[in-house]
């Protein structure tokens, strides 16, 4: 990557992880919310190298970065404060399949000028996906996320799992997205496969584990809401237990 490429303050939890892979030199602050264990999908020890802000445009300010990546909801006014510093606004959007995942890596690739490195990430993510494809019938299973909620049909994480071979156990009985899945319902209509994205009280009950017909597998919250490097470690996750699901679940065996 050029030593002249644009310097970047990024503003966005799934910008951050992204740039933080492609272009670490030219990555001047990333959010606060990659500083924070419920809202990152980073590693948190690689995010804390970073410096975080609030997104203030006078946090940003401070630094005096070329370019600004935010989300596509930033703030009228905080877009027109950055317009008015003559401080350039890259708007990135939230991908909903791999196709606007790489479109998403190669954006910002190109306005960092590391096209090699966005191009390796993205050659990863694709070979992620090819992989955990999964064979034979899908399997039909809930993805019970923090709050008790379940994924949508158009959400990245409900195409990730479709690749990984597991049908939407939700969807099929007409919950949407972010619709609410009480414990009850769970019980009285319950999946294949229970993957556990939450620890809410309802989310770890034994009758749970009582359930002889249903595995019940972990999934770790960080892997639900962003595409670029996040897709990666989600499907090594989803295809390691769709290469499983065939082995009985043991004994009372919850999710860890």
């Amino acid at each position: 990557m050029a030593s002249d490429a644009p310097t970047v303050v990024s503003l966005n939890p799934c910008t951050d992880a992204i740039l933080a892979e492609i272009a670490p030199a030219n990555l001047l602050a990333i959010s606060h919310y990659s500083h924070d264990p419920r809202s990152s999908s980073m590693d948190l020890q690689t995010a804390r190298r970073f410096p975080a802000t609030g997104g203030t445009v006078e946090e940003v300010l401070a630094l005096n970065p070329d370019v600004v990546v935010g989300s596509t909801f930033m703030a009228p006014a905080t877009r027109a404060a950055f317009d008015d510093l003559d401080i350039r606004v890259e708007p990135v959007g939230i991908a909903a399949s791999l196709e606007d995942s790489v479109a998403q890596v190669r954006q910002l690739a190109d306005i960092t000028e590391a096209r090699a490195q966005g191009e390796a990430l993205v050659q990863r993510m694709q070979r992620a996906w090819s992989d955990a494809a999964g064979a034979g019938e899908p399997v039909q299973t809930v993805l019970w996320q923090p709050g008790g909620i379940v994924p949508g049909d158009g959400a990245l994480v409900s195409r990730m799992m479709e690749q990984a071979g597991l049908a939407s156990h939700s969807a099929a009985r007409g919950l949407q997205q972010a619709d609410y899945l009480p414990l009850e319902a769970m019980l009285a209509d319950p999946p294949e496969l229970l993957l556990v994205a939450g620890r809410e009280r309802s989310q770890q009950h034994p009758a749970i584990a009582a359930i002889n017909d249903m595995r019940t597998e972990a999934f770790d919250a960080s892997l639900l809401y962003c595409g670029g490097p996040t897709i990666i470690r989600a499907m090594e996750r989803l295809g390691e237990v769709r290469a499983e699901i065939a082995t009985p679940p043991a004994s009372g065996r919850g999710a860890q």
